[in-house]
């Protein structure tokens, strides 16, 4: 253990440097020259601003959401918005902003409370509808009414990038912010690429770091009795969120909530470290073959480290007596869509290791057969110290039908195994020290059916005032999973150029 973390520590200390250094070469970058002083024409490296707007509905539904163990609704629909300008600053160097913002409704997120009327985790808000137990219920298989049930999403990127004189040397800088519900996220990185043999080879390197911070919440039950038992150890299950709430065993016949053998999670621990952080450097080499195929090769270190885990996640043991909140009739149904009104009360959080070490090694392959069709193929092995290992595989065949229209079918298959860590509901043991039920982390395998049809204004015909339109895409993906999660998504994006 104590080599892995000097390793790990090495690696990270690296990739600081490798991002240091880009972004510094990327910061003095314009003051190169061709150094021969004379003023020659050059092409510029983009001649106008360009506008890019891309609108995305995604909606999903599956049975193994984590939020509620590994079992439970996992629908979701999310409402995406992206706005992509380039400007270009003289003829070598171009500023990119570049804002996203998502607005989703999540079912299983919801599920952080899924009491209903129960609050949702905050010490000063212990309201329930009725007043007794009765009136409390709750299940994975139904959304709740949660604070967590609605979230926007939203980011920011700006970059800039300059080229050499002879467009064979392009270095590039970006920093970033994101926000969600429970995180926050800055990122720097930059990149070179040097393009050599009359360009028909390139080679690349890019690096980023993402400093993100937890806000963390968690659920009900478990954020209510670690609570209650700091203020009153004694009362932990009689006072607060529990008074008057009845909890059943798993015959559903209501305990002794004085009794301390009954539910109590197993750890009174909570995220003890909020950061979260992220360091990748990225290696590619391109070469075009001939005049009808190119070759590309990447391989990415990713190193992550903090709180890895999702506080939002609860965890099954099955070595754990089961204990409920709701209606008894529905505790023998618990783990079927006809449950309606029994929630069982977890026994800890999910709990990840604190680092995670991830590389992917791929290769593209572009073949142009003729002026009507294309033939794009992807391929990535994946592989991490979590116990991960991944291969994914995808095809794409542009068809030009006019000048104006191109279609893009294609197809992408994706299989995993199974991290050391993951276990399904109620399947982990209480002795174990890591222990998820995020189907993420599952093995599983999956397709991806996509079709796009694109428009080529080549003359930018058409105008939005100033703006002349340069392409319309339109795309629509299905996605879908042999553990019973499918997907569904439609995009629609518009590029426009300023006109001068």
């Amino acid at each position: 253990m104590e080599n892995q973390v000097v390793v790990v520590v090495a690696i990270k200390k690296t990739l600081i440097i490798i991002t240091l250094g880009l972004i510094a070469i990327s910061a003095f970058s314009q003051d190169n020259t061709s150094g021969n002083g004379s003023s020659v024409y050059k092409k510029r490296v983009l001649e106008s601003m360009e506008i890019d707007i891309l609108s995305s509905y995604y909606t999903q539904d599956g049975s193994n959401a984590a939020v509620t163990g590994g079992i439970g609704t996992e629908e979701l629909d999310d409402f995406a918005t992206n706005i992509n300008i380039s400007i270009p600053l003289n003829a070598d160097d171009v500023l990119t902003i570049d804002g996203s913002i998502s607005a989703y409704t999540s079912a299983s997120s919801s599920n952080l409370n899924p009491f209903s009327g129960a609050s949702s985790g905050d010490d000063d808000d212990d309201k329930r509808d009725g007043d007794d137990g009765g009136s409390v219920a709750g299940t994975p298989w139904i959304s709740s009414s949660g604070a967590s049930k609605h979230d926007v999403w939203s980011s920011g990127n700006i970059s800039y990038s300059h080229s050499s004189d002879d467009r064979n040397n392009i270095w590039s800088a970006n920093i970033n912010f994101a926000s969600e519900y429970d995180y926050t996220s800055y990122g720097v990185g930059g990149s070179f690429t040097k393009l050599f043999n009359q360009q028909n080879t390139e080679i690349g390197i890019k690096t980023n770091i993402y400093l993100d911070a937890w806000k963390p919440a968690y659920p009900t039950e478990i954020i209510k009795y670690i609570h209650n038992f700091i203020s009153s150890p004694s009362e932990v299950l009689i006072i607060g969120f529990f008074q008057d709430v009845d909890i059943l065993d798993s015959l559903g016949i209501p305990v002794d909530k004085t009794d301390p053998d009954i539910w109590h999670p197993i750890s009174n621990t909570l995220i003890e470290d909020k950061g979260r952080d992220t360091y990748s450097v990225s290696l590619s080499f391109s070469q075009i073959l001939g005049q009808n195929s190119q070759i590309s090769v990447f391989s990415d270190i990713v190193l992550q480290n903090g709180w890895l885990a999702n506080p939002m996640q609860r965890v099954y043991f099955a070595d754990k007596d089961n204990y409920f909140i709701g209606n008894a009739d529905d505790i023998p149904n618990y783990t079927s869509p006809s449950n309606s009104e029994v929630f069982q009360l977890a026994d800890d959080i999910e709990r990840l290791p604190d680092n995670r070490l991830k590389t992917p090694i791929g290769m593209r392959f572009n073949y142009y057969i003729n002026e009507f069709f294309v033939l794009r193929n992807y391929y990535r092995y994946y592989f991490d110290d979590w116990g991960i290992k991944s291969h994914t595989a995808n095809i794409e065949v542009p068809i030009k039908i006019t000048d104006s229209f191109t279609l893009y079918p294609s197809y992408r298959y994706y299989t995993q195994t199974e991290s050391e860590y993951f276990a399904p509901f109620d399947e982990h043991l209480s002795t174990d020290e890591f222990y998820t039920s995020d189907y993420d982390l599952s093995e599983f395998n999956s397709s991806q059916f996509g079709f796009e049809i694109q428009y080529n204004d080549i003359f930018t015909k058409a105008h939005l005032g100033i703006l002349g339109l340069k392409t319309i895409n339109l795309n629509y993906s299905y996605y879908k999973r042999n553990t019973g999660l499918n997907a569904h998504i439609i995009s629609l994006g518009v590029k426009f150029i300023l006109n001068k």
